[in-house]
Formats: C-alpha cells, sequence, structure tokens
C-alpha cells in the first residue's frame, strides 16, 4: 500500500463541493470513480479542505492510498485522463509516509476571493469573479478587515450548518488588495468555519460600498450571533489557494 500526496486544480462550478454528496457530482467523487477505472481499487480521497458548491481550487491537497503498484508520473497522468472532460487537473503526485494526512498534517490553508469592481461585466471571467458594479473603497475595506484579524469568537461569520466543535479560531491574515480592476482579499488561518470566509468578505463588500462603517465590521464580530451578518458573498469569487504543511 503507498500513501500518494496529490496537488489538485478544479473549476468548482458543476459540482456540489469537494466532498461526496447524494444529491449531485462532486470533486472527490470524480477522482474516486477515475482511481477505481485505472487500478480496480475503490480508494478514498481525503482533501485539506472541504470546498463548497462552486467554490474552486487553484491548488487543493489530497492523499490517497493505492495498492496497484505505479509511478507517480502513471498515476497522474491516469487519473487526468480519465475525469476528462470535468474540470479538475491533477497537478502533482509524490509518495508520503503512510502516517501522512492531507487534512490532519495540515497547520495552514490559504484562501484568496476576487472582486472585479468595474460596471462592465465580465466576459471572460464569469462564473470566477464577483462582479460588483459600483467603486469600492478599498482603504475602507482593509480597515475593516484589521478587525478581524487574530483570535475571535467568529459565530457571526459561521454558518448555522457548521460542524466545527467551537467558534473560536485564529485569523493569521486578512489581506485586501487590489490587481487591476479586480479587488483580491486572502485570508489565512489553521483551519476555518464553514462559510466564515465568504461571510467576511460579504461584508467587506458592504464596507467597500460604503454601507458599512469599517467599524461595523468589528461590531458584527462581537455580537457573536448570526442575525449580525450583513452579508454572504456567493461562491464563485472564492478559490482555495493553498495548503501549508511543517
Amino acid at each position: 500500500m503507498t500513501r500518494w500526496r496529490l496537488t489538485i486544480e478544479y473549476d468548482g462550478a458543476p459540482f456540489m463541493g469537494w466532498q461526496r454528496q447524494d444529491h449531485g457530482p462532486s470533486v472527490q467523487q470524480a477522482l474516486e470513480e477515475a482511481l477505481e477505472k485505472m487500478t480496480g481499487e475503490r480508494g478514498q480521497f481525503t482533501a485539506a479542505g472541504r470546498t463548497d458548491a462552486g467554490v474552486h481550487a487553484l491548488a487543493m491537497t489530497a492523499h490517497t492510498d493505492v495498492t496497484k503498484v505505479l509511478t507517480s508520473h502513471r498515476l497522474r497522468e491516469g487519473l487526468n485522463a480519465l475525469v476528462r472532460p470535468q474540470p479538475i487537473s491533477v497537478l502533482d503526485v509524490e509518495e508520503v509516509a503512510e502516517d501522512w494526512h492531507a487534512r490532519f498534517s495540515c497547520v495552514g490553508r490559504r484562501y484568496l476571493y476576487r472582486i472585479l469592481s468595474r460596471r462592465a461585466p465580465p466576459a471572460l471571467d464569469g462564473g470566477k469573479v464577483w462582479h460588483i458594479a459600483v467603486p469600492l473603497d478599498v482603504d475602507a475595506m482593509r480597515e475593516g478587515a484589521k478587525h478581524l484579524v487574530g483570535r475571535h469568537d467568529f459565530t457571526t461569520f459561521r454558518s448555522a450548518h457548521c460542524q466545527s466543535d467551537s467558534p473560536v479560531k485564529t485569523l493569521d491574515k486578512l489581506l485586501v488588495k487590489t490587481v487591476g480592476e479586480e479587488i483580491y482579499i486572502v485570508a489565512g488561518a489553521r483551519s476555518f468555519l464553514h462559510h466564515q470566509v465568504r461571510s467576511m468578505v460579504g461584508c467587506l463588500a458592504l464596507v467597500g460600498r460604503g454601507q458599512w462603517t469599517p467599524d461595523d465590521m468589528r461590531k458584527a464580530l462581537e455580537a457573536a450571533d448570526r442575525s449580525a451578518l450583513g452579508l454572504n458573498a456567493p461562491p464563485h469569487g472564492l478559490y482555495f489557494v493553498q495548503a501549508l504543511y511543517a
């Protein structure tokens, strides 16, 4: 038995998320079915994070155990051939120790949220960015983001369906920067609550529109109440960027 670490890119639009679902296709299901066709084994893929329906990944890390003797090159090429035409690409495969775990060995996760801030809608990046057709005050968004960095009770920014044992998380970074006509929001933490990034981004967009002040971010956080949430950003602007390991 060999444990393989995989780095995976995918477009989340056609999927119900990473994890297998009874009510629609998932990235995990597509990869597991491809592996079974290739090896005859019903292996399981475990990922560093569980992205929601519509959320994309630039470099999701996952692992799987395979009994059949394979090279990393053959496993990568075989999976990529068999998942077609679904928008999934295995970028890299490497052998790891038997006790290495994509989720439990992970010490940090990074997400990117893309907002297109212009009047004209996206012709090429539809379904890849959140289009906001009015100018946003990026400086105010940066000020608002500062209130969320650190160790806090993030109940306000937590989905009602979140299964985490505690709403307390340490947010290492929440950066707001401009890249051309886009606003990039970069979030980093050891782990996140369900919908936490999208909820933080949605409220920062309210700050950018002038509907909230930067201090309203602090007030929403301190309320520790989901009803204090202003807005949940749509999933299609969110990307899982990186899983960090010691």
